[in-house]
């Protein structure tokens, strides 16, 4: 028995409208920091390295939530690592190709003592949501960590469901 097709997002929502409708763009990828691709496909998914919060090449934000970034600022910063992972997946694929965000991983610098990590990556989802609409719902983590990359307050990486 063969596996239905997914139904190309373009049938769903347009995303392209819809980032058009929010005032946003998306960014350029940014180059990877040591060896590795910004996303890869295999089969009818997309996975999607972690994304910091870079824009225009720089970091837009550093140091430990709950100290030198707030939960709100870093939330904002979550929202940027959101869009840079939506790029990612349209330069290898083309957003309209998603049928399912399926699981986001936030990874938040946190302070000693900070626990609201939850709060910080729904920065992410709620940008996906946004964006995608209902299929932008997805599973999640949001795990604390002591450093991340450049001194980042966030990371965001992403797993998607592509049509064929």
């Amino acid at each position: 028995m063969s596996e239905p097709v997914p139904v190309p997002v373009s049938g769903v929502v347009d995303v392209y409208a819809r980032l058009a409708d929010l005032g946003l763009t998306l960014p350029e990828v940014a180059a990877p920091l040591a060896a590795y691709v910004p996303a890869v496909q295999s089969g009818h998914h997309v996975y999607v390295s972690g994304q910091l919060p870079l824009v225009g090449g720089e970091l837009a934000g550093a140091g430990k939530v709950g100290a030198e970034v707030s939960p709100e600022r870093a939330a904002e910063l979550a929202r940027i690592c959101a869009l840079n992972a939506l790029a990612a997946v349209e330069a290898l694929v083309g957003l309209g190709r998603v049928v399912k965000l399926v699981k986001v991983t936030g990874f938040v610098a946190a302070a000693p003592g900070f626990t609201a990590l939850p709060a910080v990556v729904n920065g992410a989802s709620n940008l996906f949501g946004d964006v995608l609409g209902e299929i932008g719902r997805h599973a999640r983590s949001a795990v604390g960590v002591a450093e991340l990359p450049l001194g980042a307050p966030v990371e965001i990486e992403i797993i998607a469901e592509i049509a064929p």
